[in-house]
C-alpha cells in the first residue's frame, strides 16, 4: 500500500513539472512574439526628411530625355552621372519614354509621366543653381519643361514654378538660382545663365 502511494505521488510530481514547463514555455513564446510585433503607428511613420524638393517635368509620353543638373553652395553637382552628392540626391533619372513600360504576368504596366526630382536633405548657406539639359531630342519644336521648387519645412511653401523651353540636343539653360541665408530663408531668385555641364564633364 505504501509503495502504491509513493508511485501516485511521483506521478503527480511529474505532471506538475510538465505543466509548469509547458506554462513557462508558453510565457516565453508569448514574450518573444510580443517583442516582435511592430507598433502599427510607428511602422507607418516613414522618415522622409528633406528640406527642398525640386521637380522637373515635361509632356507625358514624350520621347525626349531631359536632365536636371543642380549645384549646391559647395560646388557639388547632382545629375544623371552623379546621383548623390553632399546633401542632394537625384531620385530618378527619367529618360523620356524609354523603359516606361514593364511586362508583368498581369499585362503591361506603364508610367507615362516624364519627371525628374531632386531632394535637398539639408540647406547650406549660399547659392543653389538649377539647370536643364536637353540630352536627347526627337523633334524640331521647342520642348516645354516646367520646374517647381518647394520648401518643405516647417510647412510646404512654393518657392518657384515656371515653364522653360529647350531647343535640341546639348541645349543647357539655367532655370533658377536662389540663395539661402543663415536662418534657412530663401531669397534672391534669378535666372542668370551659368553652365554646369561644362564643370560636370571636366571641360574648360
Amino acid at each position: 500500500m505504501r509503495h502504491k502511494t509513493l508511485l501516485k505521488s511521483d506521478e503527480q510530481d511529474v505532471f506538475t513539472d510538465l505543466l509548469f514547463n509547458a506554462l513557462l514555455g508558453f510565457a516565453f513564446m508569448f514574450a518573444i512574439a510580443f517583442m516582435l510585433i511592430n507598433n502599427s503607428e510607428e511602422s507607418g511613420n516613414i522618415n522622409t526628411k528633406a528640406e527642398v524638393l525640386i521637380s522637373v517635368q515635361w509632356p507625358d509620353e514624350h520621347p525626349d530625355d531631359v536632365d536636371a543638373v543642380v549645384e549646391d553652395p559647395q560646388g557639388g553637382l547632382v545629375w544623371y552621372h552623379n546621383r548623390d552628392t553632399g546633401l542632394m540626391h537625384l531620385d530618378r533619372d527619367d529618360r523620356g519614354n524609354l523603359a516606361d513600360s514593364v511586362k508583368t504576368e498581369g499585362g503591361v504596366v506603364s508610367n507615362p509621366i516624364n519627371q525628374e526630382t531632386v531632394t535637398v536633405r539639408g540647406l547650406q548657406t549660399g547659392e543653389y543653381v538649377i539647370n536643364l539639359l536637353h540630352y536627347k531630342s526627337n523633334y524640331k519644336e521647342p520642348l516645354p519643361v516646367t520646374v517647381k521648387v518647394e520648401k518643405l519645412n516647417p510647412t510646404v511653401e512654393l518657392i518657384y514654378y515656371g515653364q522653360h523651353f529647350l531647343n535640341g540636343v546639348g541645349d543647357e539653360i539655367t532655370a533658377l538660382r536662389f540663395s539661402v541665408d543663415g536662418t534657412k530663408e530663401i531669397s534672391n531668385l534669378n535666372q542668370l545663365p551659368k553652365r554646369l555641364l561644362t564643370k560636370a564633364l571636366g571641360r574648360k
